[in-house]
């Protein structure tokens, strides 16, 4: 009598069921934070906006760097340009993120403020002339992010893989104090460095 190896085969498709439940929630959580902070007035997203900016330049007076990675804001990120002209003005030496193809980790850039971008097929500004450099440090915008410092993304996995690699740079998460929320992370998941928001203590 031949019996069904039933409970075998059970352990994998329970892991695979909960990686899809995870994968649906985090999915679910992502559309909820991003229609919150898409809807922020003006007013608020700009002064959250500044204080983020703050904190961030605090931060990087107690932990210096000369070439920081950082990004170009997008559906609502918080906005630090005026930031990188500080940033830059001070003696920092600042990079863009390149993406170079799906399933590959971030290149990055060297840009200054004010010199020539041009936009990439998923409409990310680089830089016109790319000069490709190892940032010490990166500012990763968060969607969310865990009490943990558990980053969530839009999903692609870029700054995971980026992170993944060696020499790995000091992961800066960047967001709104109100996007902290709880979530499982997956194996492949980083825990930013830190994580500076409008509410971080100076």
């Amino acid at each position: 009598m031949t019996i069904e190896p039933r409970i075998a085969c059970e352990p994998a498709a329970t892991v695979a069921l909960a990686a899809q439940l995870q994968t649906e929630s985090k999915a679910q959580l992502r559309r909820t934070l991003l229609a919150q902070r898409a809807g922020l007035t003006v007013a608020v997203r700009r002064a959250r906006d500044a204080a983020i900016g703050r904190n961030l330049q605090r931060w990087l007076s107690a932990h210096p760097v000369t070439l920081l990675g950082v990004y170009w804001p997008i559906r609502a990120e918080p906005d630090l340009r005026d930031v990188y002209d500080a940033l830059a003005a001070s003696g920092i030496m600042l990079a863009l993120p390149v993406m170079t193809g799906a399933g590959l980790p971030l290149q990055f850039a060297a840009w200054t403020p004010g010199a020539a971008l041009v936009f990439d097929r998923w409409g990310i500004a680089t830089p016109a002339a790319v000069c490709l450099v190892a940032p010490q440090a990166l500012l990763i915008p968060c969607i969310g992010f865990t009490p943990q410092r558990h980053r969530l993304g839009y999903g692609g996995g870029f700054y995971d893989r980026t992170l993944a690699g060696l020499p790995r740079p000091v992961a800066i998460g960047v967001a709104h104090a109100s996007a902290c929320t709880d979530f499982a992370a997956g194996p492949h998941d980083i825990a930013m460095d830190v994580v500076i928001t409008d509410a971080t203590p100076a």
